[in-house]
């Protein structure tokens, strides 16, 4: 049966979580504590919730509805907000932020360029922090999937709403510099050898130059 939208069935946090959240709050608690953040993208909130008990200004929005009912019914002291990347950030949620944090979306996304500008949105006229991660591929984790046989795990093309963008570090940063944003910071994490990592995470601010 197709369906319109990605489907969460639990509140459950995501394996991805455990490697992605100990570098996500190494940053956020590097801008301090009293820093807006908009999770975009959020699923089921389970991260943004963890954030909010780690006493961060958080406010989720994500376009499925499953997700952010499942969202407010297991985090109901968290803000959240069901909304499409596609389409501009409501008024009352523009220019409200200092972060903007968007954790293993852009991969999913027939327009990537959206995202940057709906944080463009988010973070309003001034020089705003963007967090956003991604798989990591690169020549040696690539090769290692092909002689593994495991692109088709890896991948998975029979999933519903799954990856249909493959980053590397050059074509990320490509994008995130056409899209107005300065690189940072890149953390590879997941696993012990960095060109072996499950994912990315840039960390990137806003220059005067943006879209």
């Amino acid at each position: 049966m197709m369906r319109n939208e990605f489907t969460w069935e639990s509140a459950e946090n995501e394996e991805s979580h455990d490697y992605l959240y100990p570098s996500v709050r190494r940053e956020l608690e590097l801008l301090g504590k009293g820093v807006r953040v908009l999770d975009l993208g959020c699923g089921n909130g389970a991260l943004t919730a963890r954030l909010a008990e780690d006493g961060f200004d958080v406010t989720g929005i994500d376009a499925s509805r499953s997700g952010i009912e499942k969202a407010k019914e297991t985090f109901p002291h968290v803000r959240f907000f069901q909304h499409d990347i596609n389409d501009p950030i409501p008024d009352d949620l523009k220019g409200s932020f200092d972060v903007v944090l968007s954790l293993e979306v852009i991969e999913h996304l027939f327009f990537p360029r959206n995202l940057f500008i709906r944080a463009r949105e988010a973070l309003g006229s001034g020089k705003g922090v963007l967090i956003l991660s991604t798989p990591y591929h690169g020549y040696l984790k690539n090769l290692a999937l092909a002689l593994l046989n495991k692109f088709d795990e890896h991948w998975h093309p029979n999933q519903d709403f799954g990856h249909i963008k493959f980053f590397s570090l050059k074509t990320l940063t490509e994008l995130v510099r056409e899209m107005g944003f300065d690189v940072f910071r890149v953390h590879r994490v997941g696993r012990l050898f960095p060109w072996l990592a499950k994912s990315m995470i840039f960390v990137c601010r806003a220059s005067n130059a943006g879209k």
